[in-house]
């Protein structure tokens, strides 16, 4: 049987997958949603399912279009995750920055990427100390503005990075549907949904999940027995 090509490209999401949300998300939406007068009970399903989405695109399908009220929306959880950040609220997945160091030990260029806003991701990135962690890190602005469940930001990864010279050597993490379908419609080929975070096992499978972990901390063991 012929080998794997390498995956030299790992493109990894954060709160859920490297980064430990503790329901962080869910809060901050309550949050958000209070202050615009709204209640937060009819529309926490939505955001459960839509786990890993770029988060103004979830209130502008939860504010039937009002893109002011969507904008709106999205600056006051942007503010409200931001103070959970900012109060000790955060903390990596364990084993998580050991891996990316293990993958970028074997030479592997490692990108992170959220559905957050550029001003959370940073918020979170100096909590955990993150900012020399990765190569690269993107949210959905630096990727033309749409987030998952599109594939733009592995895409961008790709384009970016050069890291690799076809798709089928990325291989993406993430612990959502979202995630899922963001990894397989960029083509690549590995597309590991993890249990640390929104989604079980079955949901990450049915969105296209090539395997299962318990934890993003078992990846490099996974790539590894891939490319043999």
């Amino acid at each position: 049987m012929t080998a794997h090509p390498t995956t030299d490209l790992i493109v990894l999401d954060m709160a859920g997958t490297t980064v430990a949300d503790g329901g962080l998300v869910e809060q901050a939406f309550t949050a958000a949603a209070e202050r615009l007068g709204e209640d937060p009970a009819t529309m926490i399903d939505y955001v459960r399912a839509t786990m890993g989405e770029s988060k103004i695109s979830v209130f502008r399908h939860l504010l039937g279009g009002d893109e002011q009220r969507a904008e709106e929306a999205n600056l006051a959880f942007e503010e409200a995750y931001g103070e959970l950040v900012a109060g000790g609220r955060i903390a990596a997945i364990p084993g998580a920055a050991e891996a990316i160091a293990t993958l970028k030990e074997q030479g592997r260029t490692v990108v992170l990427t959220t559905g957050f806003a550029r001003v959370t991701q940073d918020a979170i990135l100096d909590a955990l100390g993150w900012r020399g962690l990765v190569d690269l890190t993107l949210c959905p602005a630096d990727a033309g503005g749409r987030g998952r469940p599109y594939p733009d930001m592995v895409l961008a990864a790709f384009l970016r990075t050069g890291a690799v010279d076809d798709v089928r050597r990325v291989a993406v993490a993430g612990d959502t549907s979202y995630d899922m379908l963001s990894g397989t419609r960029s083509g690549a080929g590995i597309v590991a949904g993890v249990l640390t975070g929104a989604h079980e096992e079955q949901a990450l499978k049915e969105h296209g999940a090539t395997h299962v972990l318990s934890s993003v901390a078992e990846l490099p063991s996974l790539i590894g027995e891939y490319e043999g």
